[in-house]
């Protein structure tokens, strides 16, 4: 399916009605041991944000960031997001650092080892998941594959003046939540992703 049909299908109630109550949740939030911060190339300064909030109020001691260089930039995408995380009080010795990971699976597999070598996976009971609403629980999931231990926390967020809820009603809205809804089931049986919240 490519992104103009995706934009352009309009779904049913039935699958609105199960997106917003499966795939655009996000978590009660309490304090965890690790902030894991997804790449991205957007709503960069609203993520960067909500993480320094989160630290200012003590959700996290440490976070991660993982993201490699895009095209059309000669950064990382964890560079220029540690670089804002800092300049928004968040001191750089808290940030470890990813720097090759181009999808949501080598976020994760990139940073285990980085996660293990510097605090002990063992460590780590809980983490604060951070990303896109319209990835939404693909972040935990990706990680619950790898990491199944860990308690996961999901918090999400986006730049559009529409409310979640009305997802649909946005053509750009629409089109990403679809594009990350499509994947669910494939990654599933692909094994690159696993059940999250467990029922």
């Amino acid at each position: 399916m490519t992104s103009t049909n995706r934009s352009a299908r309009l779904p049913t109630a039935d699958e609105i009605a199960e997106i917003n109550r499966t795939h655009l949740i996000d978590t009660p939030l309490r304090p965890a041991d690790l902030l894991f911060l997804f790449g991205t190339r957007e709503d960069v300064a609203l993520r960067v944000e909500t993480a320094a909030r989160l630290w200012r109020e003590r959700f996290y001691p440490w976070s991660i960031v993982s993201g490699g260089v895009t095209q059309g930039s000669e950064q990382s995408e964890c560079t220029i997001i540690k670089a804002a995380m800092v300049a928004a009080g968040i001191p750089a010795d808290r940030i470890l650092e990813e720097h090759r990971a181009m999808n949501t699976g080598e976020n994760v597999t990139f940073s285990l080892p980085v996660i293990d070598a510097a605090l002990g996976l063992q460590n780590i009971r809980s983490v604060i998941c951070l990303g896109n609403t319209w990835t939404a629980r693909r972040y935990p999931m990706t990680l619950h594959r790898h990491w199944p231990e860990v308690t996961k926390l999901l918090l999400t967020v986006d730049g559009f003046a529409t409310p979640r809820a009305l997802w649909h009603t946005d053509p750009e809205f629409r089109r990403r939540v679809l594009h990350e809804w499509d994947k669910i089931e494939p990654y599933k049986a692909r094994g690159f992703i696993a059940e999250w919240p467990e029922p």
